[in-house]
């Protein structure tokens, strides 16, 4: 048998019909750049969220600038972030000129470590920008404490947590502003690349839609350096179709993440991911499993050979990689991330995954560890 990490094409076969009617309106109206196609999908997904204003976007690296420029981070600031993660959200802040300062992760969900950050604070940070990494929101409480005390932006990488809640609240929209990337293999994927952020600050979301657009404030009236970040319509129209199945990928996700649980509980060699207090809240991104002992090459390769795709996300981590050697960061200062980085598995994960391949998955890895 063959599992796929990921299959796309099963997704978008499901919605073949849906998919070529949204993008001949798209082509019938010429709106290929932002126009209504991406104004509609704006107002679905901020309606979804649950916030006020939704602005899209290329990509979600963009989604990331253009919201630390709105929130007014630039050269000589620090943005407080987590170095297990993506390396797209250190690049936004290099893109702004700021300095990013990396927190070690917790060791339940993998995400920033809210009892670590505030001896980061210095006079010259501006920001905390937590991911909400594989799709488990962070511990957002603490952290929105923190940021009131120190008049700092809380500013959410939820690119990897599409449906996401916690506590009650959508992922995205617990902050000042959330970021949301649309690639195609995301929770909520595009048919190219494309993002978006979402806000309850009306100041923040006009600043977003000027900048994203040239630094227009009316035709030919650039008003401060500008971008070209502006989503297409044929992004709109296929994000708006696709929008409307989120919840029940969501659940599908779900289920998917409850079955891996029930297969390989009793597998000591594996250790699952855990769930949030509420396990309805997490949106299973990935399901990354960490291996105790065995070395990680080759169970990915005896996976490989049974039929079996696994990925790792993410080998090294943020302030280890040559772009960031200038920031001083060596083994050590990361603890837990560095054990999570050296040990994670990501197994496949998609709505499409049946029975028979979570079984047949779940078999070979308990296979592949025992050697």
């Amino acid at each position: 048998m063959q599992v796929p990490f990921l299959d796309l094409k099963a997704q978008t076969r499901s919605l073949w019909s849906e998919l070529q009617e949204a993008i001949a309106a798209v082509l019938g109206d010429a709106a290929y750049i932002l126009g209504p196609h991406v104004a509609k999908f704006e107002s679905a997904f901020a309606e979804y969220v649950g916030v006020k204003h939704c602005v899209g976007l290329n990509n979600g690296t963009s989604a990331l600038q253009m919201a630390l420029l709105a929130c007014g981070i630039g050269p000589g600031d620090e943005v407080i972030t987590t170095p297990h993660t993506w390396i797209s959200t250190s690049w936004a802040v290099s893109y702004v000129g700021a300095t990013p300062v990396y927190v070690d992760i917790d060791r339940a969900g993998y995400n920033l470590d809210p009892a670590l950050v505030e001896a980061a604070v210095t006079k010259r940070t501006k920001a905390i920008l937590p991911v909400h990494l594989y799709g488990r929101v962070a511990d957002m409480d603490p952290l929105l404490k923190l940021a009131d005390r120190h008049e700092l932006a809380l500013i959410e990488d939820a690119a990897q947590a599409h449906a996401a809640r916690y506590r009650g609240k959508a992922a995205g929209g617990i902050g000042r502003i959330g970021c949301f990337s649309f690639y195609p293999g995301k929770n909520l994927g595009a048919i190219g690349e494309a993002g978006a952020v979402v806000t309850n600050d009306d100041a923040l979301a006009e600043k977003v839609r000027i900048l994203r657009d040239h630094a227009q404030d009316g035709r030919h009236h650039h008003v401060t350096i500008g971008f070209n970040t502006r989503m297409e319509g044929l992004q709109g129209a296929a994000l708006s179709v696709k929008l409307k199945y989120l919840d029940d990928w969501t659940a599908a996700r779900r289920r998917h993440a409850a079955r891996y649980r029930e297969l390989l509980g009793d597998v000591a060699a594996v250790q699952l991911p855990a769930s949030p207090a509420d396990a309805a809240e997490h949106a299973w991104h990935l399901y990354v499993v960490l291996l105790k002992d065995a070395d990680r090459r080759q169970v990915q390769a005896r996976l490989a050979e049974r039929g079996v795709a696994t990925a790792v996300h993410y080998p090294t981590l943020v302030p280890f990689q040559p772009a960031y050697a200038h920031l001083g960061y060596k083994p050590g200062d990361f603890p837990v991330a560095e054990s999570v980085a050296g040990r994670c598995l990501s197994l496949p994960m998609f709505p499409e995954l049946t029975e028979e391949q979570i079984q047949f998955t779940a078999a070979a890895l308990r296979d592949a560890v025992a050697g």
